[in-house]
């Protein structure tokens, strides 16, 4: 099971509070493990302007709004910038479908700060990380649903939503889901 390019959808009760109502975008799934960002968790407090002045990134008079979140509890002092892949920068992207890419360079941020970065994008502080098997592991618990790719809920959806509109894209009322997991 490859689940590179899938959303997770938190299940209501899974425990975590860091992962409550939470959406990932799986970026790189193999036998050694899972990395995923959290589209959906905003940073409190921080938003780019403030981000680019802690960096020293210069900047026009207007940024993009390029919203920063939480991508997960591993690594948060490290950024990751979800983008749709028409921007490429010198230091190289994970490709992670054939039109949304991962970039950890700071080029990116000069880019976009210059009105030159990528048309959609999302800055993640930290990334979630699952070990060999763990993350298949947690699905089979129901821990998490895993849904096709949406470019709507991960750029154009509120934050509030996209944990709702995920779940809706699947077919399934959010009010109808119990906290209790069971296996039939």
């Amino acid at each position: 099971m490859d689940l590179t390019g899938k959303l997770l959808i938190a299940m209501p009760g899974m425990g975590d509070p860091r992962f409550e109502h939470a959406v990932l975008l799986i970026c790189a799934h193999n036998p050694e493990g899972a990395m995923g960002v959290v589209i959906n968790k905003p940073a409190p407090d921080l938003d780019l302007r403030d981000l680019f002045a802690q960096l020293g990134i210069h900047h026009g008079a207007t940024l993009p709004a390029v919203p920063v979140q939480l991508g997960g509890p591993v690594e948060l002092s490290r950024g990751f910038v979800l983008h749709s892949n028409e921007w490429e920068g010198e230091g190289g992207s994970l490709a992670v479908t054939s039109a949304l890419s991962l970039t950890s360079t700071r080029d990116i941020l000069e880019a976009i700060g210059q009105g030159l970065g990528p048309d959609n994008a999302i800055l993640a502080l930290g990334y979630a990380g699952w070990g060999p098997g763990q993350l298949e592991g947690e699905i089979l618990q129901n821990v998490w649903l895993t849904a096709d790719l949406d470019d709507r809920i991960i750029f154009r959806e509120p934050n509030v939503r996209k944990w709702e509109e995920a779940l809706h894209g699947l077919g399934i009322d959010p009010m109808t889901l119990s906290a209790t997991a069971g296996h039939a």
